[in-house]
């Protein structure tokens, strides 16, 4: 039997409702993290904004109150970027990343000049140093490099992006504390949650991980999974194989002419779905973006993927119409520029204007916008 039709109009509608943005949702900032597999947090304020367009009633600082009392926690994740998560949850997504042993390659070896058995000596120390204590980056480098066989490493450890550290974070030995001023902190996940799970073996996390991630964002393939989850690190037949256990509880549709998968579950939803003209204005580093990665032209049109995704892995706040990006915005103060995309046509602002009040209500100021066709 041939699978179901779905068009990509369809497929990016219901991605909009199950990402609590057509209509806008009222879950608890939790459960909306959730919902997202994570939430991408280099960026505290974007993050934070992730979280408040999802929910028709929210305040400044709830990601900062749920991760201060272990609802939350924020550690190194998909593709080595930090992420928000669940203290229930992490567990789950960091197995898969530490299944990829990037850290036994050899030119892992070679630039930090650490082998497996010192990353697996690094990951002891650290564990042994953090359970129940909060540092600083720099006193957690002193009590590293006085370990035996760990002097050399205070250097690559200094390092903002925090390669050496993130196979410790991805085995459930480290994360993120509160900042201290403008130092960040670590702990143990044990320390900073009630809450915490430990990662469960790869071959028992995989199956839940995958349904998560179509719960938001298919249907999709299992490359689009692996590529959120680590950039292409996972081998095809890895991922097949995890993509079988799932059984039944997965179906195939005929997506505009691709093949995808969606939860069982979710199909008669998707089935009955129809197109949106919904406008959302998304923070930079949001998860609509992310999830199907900026790669994805039916999200970001290929034509426009420079602008969405810049330099130093930046990732623009996004104009998106029918789960489609149409623009890019930016806010200076009060002022807010919006660049609609040429090719998009014209501009909805019936649509657009009320959510830029919305969007000024949730930052409790009156926004000054000008729009620019681009």
């Amino acid at each position: 039997m041939a699978p179901p039709r779905v068009t990509w109009a369809q497929a990016l509608a219901w991605r909009l409702e199950r990402h609590l943005l057509e209509p806008v949702g009222s879950p608890e900032v939790v459960d909306v993290v959730r919902r997202l597999c994570g939430v991408q947090a280099q960026v505290a304020s974007s993050a934070e904004l992730a979280v408040r367009v999802r929910r028709h009633a929210s305040r400044p600082g709830e990601v900062a109150d749920a991760l201060a009392d272990g609802r939350l926690v924020k550690t190194w994740a998909m593709r080595g970027t930090l992420h928000l998560f669940p203290a229930e949850d992490a567990g789950m997504f960091l197995s898969l990343m530490a299944a990829g042993r990037s850290w036994e390659r050899p030119s892992w070896t070679r630039y930090f000049g650490v082998d497996p058995a010192g990353v697996e000596r690094l990951r002891v120390a650290v564990r042994e140093i953090l359970l129940g204590r909060t540092l600083t980056r720099e006193e957690l480098i002193a009590e590293v490099t006085a370990r035996p066989g760990l002097d050399h490493v205070g250097d690559a450890l200094r390092s903002g992006w925090g390669t050496l550290l993130k196979p410790v974070a991805w085995q459930g030995d480290l994360c993120f504390g509160p900042n201290q001023g403008t130092q960040v902190t670590f702990t143990h996940p044990t320390t900073a949650s009630e809450r915490w799970v430990p990662p469960p073996p790869p071959d028992a996390a995989a199956p839940r991980a995958i349904a998560a991630y179509l719960g938001a964002y298919g249907p999709a393939t299992f490359e689009a999974f692996g590529t959120w989850l680590a950039g292409g690190w996972f081998g095809k037949r890895q991922l097949a194989g995890w993509y079988a256990e799932l059984g039944e509880s997965i179906s195939e549709v005929d997506l505009d002419g691709e093949r995808a998968v969606i939860r069982s579950a979710d199909l008669d939803g998707l089935l009955a779905t129809r197109r949106s003209d919904s406008v959302r204005l998304l923070p930079g580093f949001d998860q609509f973006v992310l999830g199907p990665g900026t790669g994805d032209g039916h999200v970001t049109p290929a034509a426009r993927r420079t602008a969405v995704s810049r330099q130093a892995g930046w990732i623009s706040p996004v104009v998106v119409t029918g789960g489609v990006v149409k623009g890019t915005w930016a806010l200076d103060g009060d002022a807010l520029r919006v660049e609609w995309f040429r090719e998009a046509g014209r501009v909805p602002t019936h649509r657009l204007d009320p959510e830029i009040a919305r969007l000024g209500g949730i930052m409790g100021r009156e926004l000054r916008t000008s729009l620019v066709i681009v």
